[in-house]
Formats: C-alpha cells, sequence, structure tokens
C-alpha cells in the first residue's frame, strides 16, 4: 500500500487512516465476492476432478482453483494497511502457530483411529466410498448399488 506523505496540517495520519478505512471496506468487498464465488467453485471444481479421475487418480482442477485463490489473496491483500500503522502498534500477539489445517488434521486422525477401531466411521467411509465411485462413473448415487 502506497503510504500517503503526511501534511503540515495532518500530524496525526488521520488522512492516511481515513484513506486505509476506505480501502479496506473496497478489499472488504472484494474479498467476500471473491468467497462468494470460490464456495460453488471449489464444489464444482472438487466434483469434476473426482468424475475426471484417471488411472484411480483424480483431476487436478480443485487445486488449479486453490491456486488461483491463493493468487487473488495476495492481490487483494487484505490487512496491508497494517505497513502505514505506528511502530507501537505492531506488539500484538501473535496466533499459535496452529491453524484450521491443524485442527482438520486433528480431526481426521481421530476419524481414522475410530475406522481402526471399526467404529460406526468405518460404515460412513464405505458409503462415502460408493458416492465418490457413482460420481466418477457419472451415475446418480445410489442408483443400482443397493
Amino acid at each position: 500500500m502506497n503510504e500517503l506523505p503526511e501534511s503540515e496540517n495532518d500530524p496525526s495520519g488521520r488522512w492516511t487512516l481515513l484513506r486505509d478505512i476506505a480501502v479496506l471496506q473496497v478489499k472488504l468487498i472484494v474479498d467476500g465476492l471473491r468467497d462468494l464465488i470460490l464456495v460453488p467453485a471449489s464444489l464444482i471444481a472438487g466434483i469434476v476432478s473426482l468424475a475426471s479421475s484417471a488411472n484411480g487418480r483424480p483431476g487436478d482442477q480443485f487445486y488449479q482453483l486453490l491456486g488461483i485463490g491463493k493468487q487473488s489473496e495476495r492481490w487483494i491483500d487484505l490487512f496491508g494497511a497494517l505497513r502505514n500503522a505506528p511502530p507501537d502498534v505492531h506488539g500484538f500477539e501473535e496466533f499459535p502457530d496452529t491453524g484450521i489445517d491443524d485442527l482438520v488434521g486433528r480431526l481426521e486422525t481421530f476419524i481414522v483411529d475410530e475406522h481402526r477401531k471399526g467404529g460406526m466411521t468405518a460404515q460412513a467411509k464405505e458409503r462415502l466410498d460408493k458416492l465418490i465411485d457413482a460420481i466418477g462413473r457419472g451415475r446418480a448415487p445410489g442408483a443400482g448399488d443397493r
């Protein structure tokens, strides 16, 4: 983000702050619209990736979409105005090193452990595998699979 030159009439950086507030609002709208588009697009890309399996390997459409999403995230640079923040503002506490991916990993480990024990998740996995196979074969799930 380009920092506006401070004028002698604005020693506190009010104009920079006002600009950063306005720009953040625009970026939040753009980011929200991108997310609104990515929700159905990612589901469609995921289904297309599953349906275009070759030799048991799914297609790469979903991951190509993720790459585009990551590029758009960098382009939007939602919190870029932090570069204009006063030096003492940067003393905020960082988030822990774990993120949502770590939480999902823990949940996945739990589910896999339950599956190995033969619990309810084994049946759910079997049904999900059948659904994915049916999608890959291009027919409605459950049609003739019972």
